[in-house]
């Protein structure tokens, strides 16, 4: 990751946290609380916020494997959301060394365009298989969704915050 000036260090990831929220947002997103148009998708976030912060561990494969997960669940053609998960990961890593370089607020609507991508590309694949459009309630989960990026990046950022030590000996 690029560093700004004025930029604190960051600790090195545990894998395991990646896991652990990964799955959490999976069984969040699981739910059976009812599929509204309207319903946040926070795995989606999650991937996204993992896809770029570490590429190297979570990538398309992650997110097509949690993306059929999701198809599975809510019964919806197969392959729907992995292939949205799947492009809008690759787009984000393809962009990665730009997103990185601003901050929470820029890349929230950096963003943007890539939540209403995935949402409309789900939508079409709904409509091309026969499906019936749902109407444009449906994108507001992607607003919703970016409203949530500053909330996850902070939240999930926070324990690899290293708290400021004085050291004259050390600059860093």
């Amino acid at each position: 990751m690029n560093k700004r000036s004025g930029d604190q260090l960051l600790l090195p990831v545990n894998p395991v946290f990646i896991w652990v929220t990964l799955l959490v947002g999976l069984m969040i997103t699981l739910t059976p609380i009812g599929r509204t148009p309207w319903m946040p998708d926070p795995l989606l976030v999650l991937v996204v916020f993992w896809a770029l912060q570490q590429p190297r561990r979570i990538g398309m494969g992650i997110a097509f494997v949690l993306g059929l997960c999701i198809d599975v669940q809510f019964g919806a053609l197969l392959g729907q959301h992995a292939l949205a998960y799947t492009l809008i990961v690759f787009a984000v890593q393809a962009l990665q060394r730009r997103l990185l370089w601003l901050e929470t607020p820029g890349q929230t609507l950096y963003l943007l365009p890539f939540f209403f991508g995935a949402e409309a590309l789900e939508v079409a694949i709904r409509v091309v298989a026969g499906g019936v459009f749902p109407g444009l309630s449906i994108f507001i989960a992607p607003l919703v969704n970016t409203l949530l990026w500053p909330i996850a990046s902070y939240l999930l950022l926070a324990p690899q915050r290293r708290p400021p030590d004085p050291d004259e000996n050390r600059p860093l």
